[in-house]
């Protein structure tokens, strides 16, 4: 199939798309919080939490466990998710098949992430994928306005100097999809992932993606013929 080269550049979510770390955050923050009676199941914490940026996160839980039970959420509970988070670290990976595709692809990329700084730092040189994109690794500290706002996107397509109707988002969640859209970008869905599941690609659909694509092989092949 014949694309056309309408774009410019391309903008990398991290956590799910680059690095399988989405896998290990649903694994410790659901258990903990039905450790306080605050249950989700997997495909309503993916359609709710995903891509925002960890205060937007803690924020909307905090609202939830008022509504439920009447009171802000334990003392402590957030750091005690970071301390196990950060304990199954040495478990972090690449997305397989992630390092391969981006060293191929050739139009100008970059990273915008809704992780703190250091995290993403330290998930993309853990997993080898910083240099292929420094110096253009943004996360959610650069701007005031995490994802769903486009603020990430467009601080992004500004370093870059590249217009963004020229630019190429690839996302796993619906927040980030929302965000790519908002700020006048077009956005794939990347559905490869070690924590989607079967409903997700409808669910960035949904939320504006005008493609999916299900894993880095394919994804490979596509962007490198842009």
């Amino acid at each position: 199939m014949t694309l056309p080269s309408r774009f410019s550049a391309i903008i990398f979510d991290c956590d799910g798309v680059l690095v399988d770390s989405e896998v290990l955050a649903m694994e410790v923050e659901i258990k903990a919080l039905a450790e306080i009676d605050l249950v989700y199941d997997d495909s309503e914490f993916r359609a709710r939490f995903l891509g925002m940026s960890n205060t937007a996160f803690y924020d909307a839980l905090e609202a939830d466990h008022r509504i439920r039970h009447g009171r802000d959420l334990p003392d402590g509970f957030r750091q005690m998710c970071h301390g196990r988070y950060q304990a199954a670290w040495h478990r972090l990976a690449e997305v397989p098949g992630a390092r391969d595709a981006v060293g191929r692809v050739s139009l100008p990329k970059a990273v915008a992430s809704s992780s703190t700084r250091d995290g993403l730092a330290r998930k993309l040189r853990q997993t080898n994928l910083w240099p292929l994109f420094a110096p253009h690794i943004y996360s959610a500290d650069h701007v005031a306005r995490a994802k769903p706002a486009p603020d990430l996107f467009l601080h992004t397509a500004d370093a870059l100097g590249i217009a963004p109707a020229r630019c190429l988002v690839l996302e796993d969640s619906a927040n980030g999809i929302a965000a790519a859209r908002a700020a006048g970008m077009t956005a794939w869905g990347f559905t490869g992932g070690g924590h989607m599941g079967e409903t997700c690609g409808v669910r960035l659909q949904a939320a504006g993606a005008e493609r999916l694509l299900p894993d880095w092989p394919t994804a490979a092949d596509v962007l490198c013929t842009l």
